[in-house]
């Protein structure tokens, strides 16, 4: 199972993070919330800009969570064909090449799913296999990558799309004040990114999935996720991220890598979730990573914000295009999310 291409999309939408923090001053600054603060924790998450699904004066009209979900149908949907499109453009495919998709988000909903419509939109084969896959929030993409090698282990003459749409910004509750909705309303973006899966009976240039490994730690259901409300998706965000990630990461990789014979010394490559700033810092710490190790995550945190699932695809594509590593080489993947969970996958480039 081998990684040809990964593909991107992200929306025309593009706003500076000063001008940002300007719009949610202007609106928060009516219900006396201390605007300053509010300065201060977006400017703590070290995000430079952020794309948006919808351009900056047209959230005021979303006045509902239909109003908002609709929206997100709609953009999801021209999103992911660009993204599709440009993954398999990379990969020298075409649509009718595709047998199964992947779909993940955590963003918005939608009956028939998000790949259906897309398989509409892209004329996909009729034949062809869908898993829409969602809660998994920041780790569905890493766990996307899992799921889509697995299937090509059973099928190597296929080729599996990993379509992974977030948009963030549709998801936030302006009313809300609290502190995690704060962080998050500075921190989160939008956009989509497509990974283009091979079997081994295929050509193939991209790194090899090697294995992968889910890890679920029990009750820590409260670090993150959703509260479902009648207004729409709420966030949980707990300050616990961190130390869970201290706490586990290491003896979690450790053990993943021993058992596929390796070690810590033998990965010469990180593809990881750009969570925020102390997520990775913790990151870094737990795995004592050299200080340019997730160059390439930082990078991706500052110019884009976290887009949730897609984030750690757009730094799988970068690595791909920017940084290839030496071949034979050993990667890690790895991203956080809802349950609490960690997913590695280990490359071979």
């Amino acid at each position: 199972m081998h990684i040809a291409a990964v593909g991107r999309a992200l929306p025309e939408n593009y706003c500076d993070q000063k001008t940002l923090i300007g719009a949610f001053k202007k609106h928060w600054e009516k219900r006396h919330y201390n605007v300053d603060r509010l300065e201060s924790l977006h400017q703590n998450v070290l995000v430079g800009g952020r794309h948006l699904a919808l351009p900056l004066e047209e959230y005021q009209r979303l006045d509902s969570f239909t109003a908002s979900n609709d929206a997100f149908i709609r953009c999801a949907v021209e999103l992911g064909a660009r993204a599709i499109a440009d993954g398999l453009a990379a990969a020298r495919l075409e649509p009718r090449d595709i047998d199964h998709i992947f779909f993940v988000t955590s963003t918005g909903i939608a009956t028939p799913s998000i790949d259906a419509l897309l398989a509409n939109r892209l004329s996909l084969r009729s034949d062809m296999k869908r898993t829409p896959i969602f809660g998994l929030g920041c780790l569905a993409g890493a766990a996307g990558i899992a799921r889509a090698a697995d299937y090509l282990r059973a099928y190597p003459d296929q080729v599996a799309v990993l379509v992974s749409v977030e948009l963030c910004s549709l998801t936030l509750q302006r009313e809300d004040l609290s502190i995690p909705n704060i962080i998050a309303s500075g921190l989160f973006g939008d956009g989509a990114a497509a990974a283009v899966l091979v079997g081994e009976k295929r050509a193939h240039r991209g790194p090899t999935v090697v294995a992968s490994r889910s890890v679920f730690y029990p009750r820590t259901e409260e670090v993150m996720g959703w509260n479902v409300t009648g207004e729409g998706f709420r966030v949980v965000l707990s300050a616990d991220v961190p130390r869970v990630v201290r706490q586990h990461v290491r003896q979690d990789v450790e053990q993943f890598l021993a058992d596929q014979g390796l070690s810590l010394e033998h990965i010469s490559s990180y593809v990881c979730h750009p969570g925020g700033p102390k997520v990775l810092e913790a990151l870094e710490e737990a795995l004592e990573l050299p200080e340019d190790a997730l160059a390439l995550t930082w990078e991706s945190l500052k110019s884009v914000g976290n887009l949730s699932s897609a984030s750690v695809l757009l730094v799988l594509g970068d690595t791909l295009e920017r940084h290839r590593p030496a071949a034979g080489s050993h990667g890690l993947m790895l991203a956080m999310g809802p349950g609490f969970c960690s997913e590695l996958v280990l490359l071979r480039w």
